[in-house]
């Protein structure tokens, strides 16, 4: 499983990856912001908080996505 190695928070709810084997892109976080688990991700000083974490991404009070998540829309967008 390929790891994020790079996690830049941008405006408008996008984040610049880079992950392990050399993918890269921006993901757009838009449309996972629908779901009741991510709400807190609204607020841009919170979502700015966004770092690598495990094969994925991670904010302070646990909210995630999977590095699987991310690759697959950074190549399908």
């Amino acid at each position: 499983m390929d790891k994020i190695i790079k996690a830049i928070p941008l405006d408008d709810y996008s984040i610049e990856i880079l992950t392990s084997n050399g993918i890269s892109g921006i993901f757009d976080v838009k449309p996972y912001l629908k779901g009741s688990a991510f709400n807190e991700l609204k607020n841009p000083s919170y979502f700015k908080l966004v770092r690598p974490a495990h094969h994925g991404i991670s904010w302070p009070h646990e909210q995630d996505l999977s590095s699987d998540t991310i690759i697959y829309d950074i190549q399908n967008a």
